[in-house]
């Protein structure tokens, strides 16, 4: 029998926790993270508001980064070093049991926070801060890793991306664990100035955890978020001989680029529904066997509109049946972390029968009528789903997550 594809650990830091437990808990409660911004002072601009990452992060990362490290580090890229330990913590991996040149580091990274917001006090720290693969470095050095270890950059599914690189290392039998994910944060005033040109910010100011409504007729852009999420993928063979804690199978994904515009996609998502055919075609994955659909659901009028009409193209009549959430309606746009993050609340839905919201649809849009998952979660046996991200520049991803068993 062909060698899973398994999870054998998962970690979120974001707006709702610094924890995956903390985390799963605020989202199946259906709270929000976004709130006004507090890292800069945002009353110059058009959007003011943000998901941001508690201030306790900063405190909690001090014990576990070393000092001269965290000098050397962004924000951004000490969220993502502390959501990897935390993970090989919990989990008790120790490396110096595996043969580590079959270990590797895939992260989805767009930019580490590099920005006007950061401390700049240390001229030479900069070079350092602005690398992009300095977070795969940095989590290979800490456990001395000799696999392969680099960053992708797919704009909003780069962590996406990642996790179906770090797929392949595994079943093509090159890698026995892969320590994949992402981290990101845009929250920063240039930006933010760049998406208010762009008509692409939600600019509810006035009422901060009502902004982000995927899917409302209402919806008036995407409300950007930050963090850093973890996947470990690791081969069933792997997992068994260890006796891991196994949280799912990754069954197969699919990538795509629409080759068509650098920020519209395809008309009626036909892109879209190509990459799900093609991940359901990949994983072996019959289409009555799809219980639910984690959207990529950002609150803009395309991207909701084009999502639905995909859904539809590939399931036809059977989509109004498959309950379908976005989480970023309660922890923002988390950019290069959105596709793992939101893989991770995929994989947990799937193993604890529960699906959560998609919050602040209270003004449903007559052209969008599949089952959203109004506003509260749900108890769902589900077998198998589908995680969605699309990206500027069409870069689209599915993932699929199946029951492990």
């Amino acid at each position: 029998m062909e060698d899973k594809v398994v999870i054998t650990g998962m970690n979120i830091i974001s707006s709702l926790g610094l924890n995956v437990e903390e985390n799963w808990k605020n989202l199946v409660q259906g709270k929000s993270g976004v709130k006004r911004i507090t890292l800069f002072d945002p009353s110059a601009l058009q959007t003011q508001i943000a998901a941001q990452v508690p201030p306790a992060f900063d405190e909690y990362a001090k014990n576990k980064i070393r000092k001269r490290q965290s000098r050397q580090m962004t924000r951004v890229t000490r969220m993502c070093y502390v959501c990897a330990k935390d993970t090989v913590e919990k989990e008790q991996i120790n490396f110096d049991r595996f043969d580590k040149s079959r270990c590797a580091v895939i992260l989805g990274v767009v930019n580490t926070g590099n920005s006007s917001v950061e401390d700049k006090s240390d001229l030479r720290n900069p070079i350092l801060k602005g690398m992009n693969n300095s977070m795969a470095a940095w989590i290979s050095i800490e456990y001395r890793l000799t696999g392969p270890a680099y960053t992708v950059a797919t704009a909003c599914s780069s962590s996406a991306y990642a996790i179906g690189l770090g797929y392949d290392l595994i079943k093509s039998g090159h890698a026995d664990m892969v320590i994949t994910g992402g981290a990101d944060s845009i929250i920063n005033p240039e930006e933010i100035t760049g998406f208010n040109a762009l008509y692409a910010l939600s600019t509810e100011n006035e009422f901060p955890e009502k902004a982000s409504k995927p899917f409302a007729e209402n919806r008036d852009g995407f409300v950007i978020g930050e963090g850093a999420g973890i996947m470990i993928l690791e081969s069933e063979a792997s997992a068994k001989k260890r006796k891991a804690t196994i949280y799912g199978e990754l069954a197969g994904y699919a990538l795509t680029t629409e080759g068509y515009n650098i920020m519209a996609p395809k008309k009626d998502g036909e892109g879209m529904a190509e990459t799900m055919e093609k991940a359901l075609a990949a994983s072996g994955t019959d289409k009555p066997e799809v219980g639910y659909i984690s959207a990529h659901g950002t609150g803009t009028t395309l991207n909701d509109l084009y999502e639905t009409l995909a859904i539809k193209k590939v399931f036809g009549d059977r989509a109004f049946d498959i309950p379908v959430s976005s989480q970023k309606s309660m922890l923002g746009h988390t950019v290069g972390a959105a596709g793992v993050i939101e893989g991770i609340v995929t994989a947990l839905s799937i193993k604890n029968n529960l699906l959560t919201p998609t919050i602040n649809l209270e003004e449903p849009d007559p052209d969008l009528d599949l089952d959203y998952v109004l506003n509260v979660s749900r108890q769902a046996n589900v077998r198998v789903a589908l995680s969605n991200s699309f990206a500027f520049g069409g870069h689209n991803a599915t993932l699929v997550f199946r029951k492990y068993h």
